[in-house]
């Protein structure tokens, strides 16, 4: 099981990663096509399958990348999508952590600014929402809430780490 995304997010003790043309070749590659096999790879980045299957592990492993199927939530059945906007009354990593047992919550940040805490949620319809809203106001952490549901994705890339 991955570590969770707060302890895969850190830098290294000795800074930032660098990574090699070697590895932004690797993780170009997976990005457009996550399950290629190491035996296609290897030669796309001049290296054998065993080797690019240790240096895909060592990205794994420092928490550079991970392979991850993503979905479409609207296909699923999830018909809302949106960014909350919360400021919370007292411990703003207690919110954060309530947050992040909700099984609606998907992507949660501590934030500088207007709020203290901004989180993506995907829920079935408008009711589920509310719902959400509800269950989220009655919670001592958090003062308010401010929803900002989505329209129309206009663009999602992953690919901003091979620059």
């Amino acid at each position: 099981m991955a570590a969770p995304r707060s302890e895969r997010n850190q830098k290294s003790a000795d800074g930032p990663i660098r990574l090699d043309e070697t590895d932004k070749a690797i993780v170009q590659h997976l990005q457009a096509d996550g399950r290629m096999p190491y035996t296609k790879l290897g030669p796309l980045v001049g290296l054998s399958a065993p080797a690019t299957r240790q240096r895909v592990l060592h990205l794994i492993d420092s928490g550079v990348m991970e392979v991850v199927a993503v979905t479409n939530p609207r296909t699923l059945g999830f018909e809302i999508q949106a960014f909350l906007g919360i400021r919370t009354s007292g411990g703003t990593h207690a919110a954060a952590e309530y947050l992040a047992e909700l099984e609606e919550a998907v992507y949660i940040l501590v934030t500088t600014g207007r709020f203290d805490v901004i989180c993506e949620v995907v829920c079935e319809d408008n009711d589920h929402l509310l719902d959400l809203m509800d269950r989220l106001g009655a919670h001592d952490s958090i003062a308010s809430i401010e929803v900002f549901s989505f329209v129309s994705l206009i663009k999602q890339t992953y690919d901003w780490g091979t620059r």
